[in-house]
């Protein structure tokens, strides 16, 4: 007996979908694990964990904070770059701030829950505690010294032409100073929490200041990954570190650079992406050699 051609159809998509729930929901995924298994790959499908003494201390794959208990960097160790990913390398909350270039306007509300930092507040306060923790200038172009982003809202007569009428360091609250005293010659007032000078008409003016072009603080200690989950640093923030963790631990100069030099990787294939050094390897090292006093 001959069955109808809709009924055949189903018959034969129906077989479709069981062999391929077969081959792909149970045979592919199988032959992967039992690959995952071989010497050699077993280490990183399993995550690349670091163990330290029986104990695993971390991925060589995620990134990690060195900080105490209050959040303040352990001043022997080699920190991280910073991390958008939750409170600070989340794998579960990956993630970058989403904040671009023309963030440069603080939040200051009244609550100061509700209040938020531009993306370039946080580099310049980076960029400060970074400096002051390492013993160099964390002074960058476009920042205040006291680590917020220099941007004044400039009111002028006839909106964005005119004579200025008003100047606010929209970034700068009491009891701070403005970083300018004035502009064109117009005081230069604080900003009020709660006030939205950009709306109120007034023109976003970022001020360069006289930092160097170059700061001494490079780009990956002041900035986020767009995952949140680097496990590695620059070897210029590596380099910049050196100096720290040697005083701290009482170790030779040279032998802590040699140890950077150990866990820096270059580019992949020798052209993709830049070198890098991985920071949890690295003060696992550190450790080892030259333990805490």
């Amino acid at each position: 007996m001959r069955l109808p051609t809709w009924l055949a159809q189903h018959l034969a998509a129906l077989r479709a979908v069981l062999v391929f729930t077969v081959l792909l929901g149970l045979v592919y995924p199988l032959a992967l694990v039992a690959l995952g298994q071989l010497p050699g790959l077993n280490h990183k499908v399993d995550g690349s964990l670091i163990t330290v003494g029986g104990n695993t201390v971390g991925s060589a794959l995620i990134g990690q904070s060195f900080t105490d208990a209050d959040g303040n960097p352990i001043p022997r160790y080699f920190q991280s770059r910073p991390s958008a990913a939750g409170d600070g390398y989340d794998p579960t909350s990956t993630s970058a701030s989403n904040l671009g270039p023309e963030s440069v306007v603080d939040t200051i509300a009244t609550d100061p829950e509700e209040s938020s930092e531009s993306l370039l507040t946080q580099v310049c306060g980076r960029s400060k505690s970074v400096g002051e923790l390492n013993g160099v200038d964390g002074a960058r172009p476009f920042c205040t010294a006291d680590g917020v982003g220099a941007v004044l809202a400039v009111f002028r007569a006839d909106g964005l032409t005119g004579p200025v009428t008003r100047v606010v360091s929209v970034n700068q609250t009491a009891p701070a100073t403005p970083f300018v005293p004035s502009y064109q010659g117009v005081p230069v007032e604080l900003a009020q929490p709660g006030e939205d000078y950009v709306a109120a008409g007034g023109v976003v003016t970022p001020i360069r200041g006289n930092a160097p072009a170059d700061p001494a603080v490079p780009a990956d200690a002041v900035t986020a990954s767009g995952s949140g989950l680097d496990p590695q640093i620059s070897p210029a923030y590596a380099e910049l570190q050196v100096n720290r963790v040697a005083r701290e631990r009482g170790a030779d100069l040279e032998a802590v650079r040699w140890l950077v030099a150990e866990h820096t990787t270059g580019r992949g294939l020798g052209f993709l992406g830049e070198p890098g050094v991985n920071v949890l390897e690295l003060n696992i090292a550190l450790d080892e050699q030259f333990p805490p006093r």
